[in-house]
């Protein structure tokens, strides 16, 4: 802010230097040593003028960098937290456009958006101020102009807004099913649809280009640049009459169209820096519409952390998605040591039992007890850090296979992920790899099988 007021008024200031440049070269006994004085001094305010804008650059960039770090970091241990719920009902494209277009939208709406528009009022205010100085009677046309400025501007941002607003969701819109068909591959291409997931896409495309001509047609109809030309030709009209009956000499005629002209910059810069605003207030929305979302699952940090032995007890437990019910009033008991098989017809929620147990959901009535202890009573990192789980569809990442089997036990040895993964059965095709452990198994692991997968999860638990 500090920089933007020096540097407009400086640049204000030169408009003013050269004013009194004209009146000295055009009066009669001028001398040379006067007119190098002035240059002189319009050279040291544009000097000046220079390093202010260069520290105003140099601080909103600043600005700019560290609010969009932190929003990433800040929006990724949201998600984080986020339970599963959440993330049941969130599409993975659309959360992956919110942390990265949006964020960085953020930093692109501070700088050039905010500097912008910090600079394109205080090129307003600083040769306000120097016209009225200059002679009071001159505020007149600039005034007017100003009036017109906030109320075609104002309208402006009116219409913009709900189509930046439309631009970012449709982003995200498109970009979610361009992820679900590349995830998706596979079935695409069994299932010969790559035509039709091509039709959606392409039409997605076209309503997110839709919304940019829109963009485009609210922007051209842009009136600030048109009032301020004409406001430009009145204030031109006014200022040589005052000179005509000698209120203002020549070179203050020169001054207050330079000061006047200045105004040409704030202007100009509106039509767009008011957009880049509009946009990254659009992201901010979406961003904080996941930040705000709240949680039902309590951490309770302060909860029970102990080793576990492993008596699991249900005790009418009920639960339901979104309100069908899954599980009604289930009751069973498995012993430390014991193995327990749980048999039923797909859907019938085996897979939401285990999930109560490690508390990815939480029982909707009865309680889950875990050697005695409610699982809401125990620290979810200490309850979460000591079972395991094998899904039906394995999930590895796209890092090293001894980086797989020692995701969630950061501290192991190469020791122990050769001992788990002879305990998994997974050592034998492990080592017929070129890089053995130090195979990159790509996304989702898909070098491996799926009996490989398998194993490798069974290893990781």
């Amino acid at each position: 802010l500090a920089t933007a007021v020096f540097n407009n008024f400086a640049y204000s200031y030169i408009q003013v230097i050269i004013g009194q440049g004209f009146d000295l070269i055009t009066s009669p006994d001028w001398q040379v040593r006067q007119l190098a004085i002035t240059a002189g001094t319009a050279f040291l305010i544009a000097a000046t003028q220079g390093l202010f804008g260069l520290g105003r650059n140099y601080a909103n960039e600043i600005i700019a960098q560290r609010m969009e770090r932190d929003t990433r970091d800040e929006l990724y241990v949201s998600l984080l937290g986020k339970d599963q719920t959440f993330h049941g009902r969130q599409r993975i494209g659309d959360i992956m456009a919110r942390a990265t277009n949006d964020v960085r939208t953020l930093n692109i709406m501070f700088s050039p958006g905010v500097m912008l528009i910090v600079d394109g009022f205080m090129g307003i205010v600083a040769p306000i101020i120097l016209i009225g100085r200059l002679e009071t009677q001159l505020l007149i046309m600039p005034v007017i102009y100003l009036l017109l400025f906030a109320i075609t501007v104002s309208d402006y941002a009116r219409r913009l807004n709900p189509v930046s607003q439309a631009m970012r969701d449709q982003f995200g819109v498109m970009n979610a099913e361009l992820a679900e068909s590349i995830n998706g591959i596979e079935v695409v291409k069994g299932n010969a649809q790559e035509v039709e997931e091509l039709r959606k896409f392409t039409s997605s495309a076209a309503l997110y280009k839709d919304y940019f001509v829109k963009q485009g047609i609210i922007q051209a109809w842009y009136l600030p640049l048109l009032i301020l030309s004409v406001c430009l030709a009145f204030g031109f009209l006014h200022a040589m009459w005052l000179w005509r009956l000698g209120t203002l000499t020549l070179g203050q005629v020169v001054t207050f169209m330079g000061l006047f002209g200045v105004l040409r910059f704030p202007t100009f810069v509106s039509i767009f820096s008011f957009n880049l605003v509009q946009l990254g207030v659009a992201s901010a929305r979406r961003i904080l519409e996941i930040l705000n979302t709240e949680t039902d699952l309590d951490e309770n940090e302060g909860g029970v952390a102990r080793p576990i032995r492993g008596d699991v007890v249900f005790e009418n437990v009920s639960f339901a998605y979104n309100g069908s019910p899954v599980l009604e009033n289930v009751s069973f008991t498995a012993k430390a040591g014991q193995t327990v098989a749980i048999v039923g017809q797909t859907g019938s929620g085996k897979t939401t039992m285990t999930r109560l147990i490690n508390r990815i959901f939480d029982a909707d009535n009865g309680r889950v007890l875990v050697d005695g202890v409610n699982v809401r009573d125990w620290n979810l990192e200490s309850l979460r850090g000591q079972i395991s789980t094998i899904e039906q569809d394995v999930f590895l990442f796209s890092r090293t296979l001894a980086e797989n089997i020692a995701f969630g036990c950061p501290d192991a040895t190469q020791t122990d992920i050769e001992r788990a993964a002879h305990e998994a059965q997974a050592h034998e095709f492990i080592t017929s790899f070129n890089e053995g452990y130090d195979t990159e198994v790509g996304e989702r692991g898909v070098m491996l099988s799926g009996g490989q997968r398998q194993r490798i999860a069974i290893a990781r638990a």
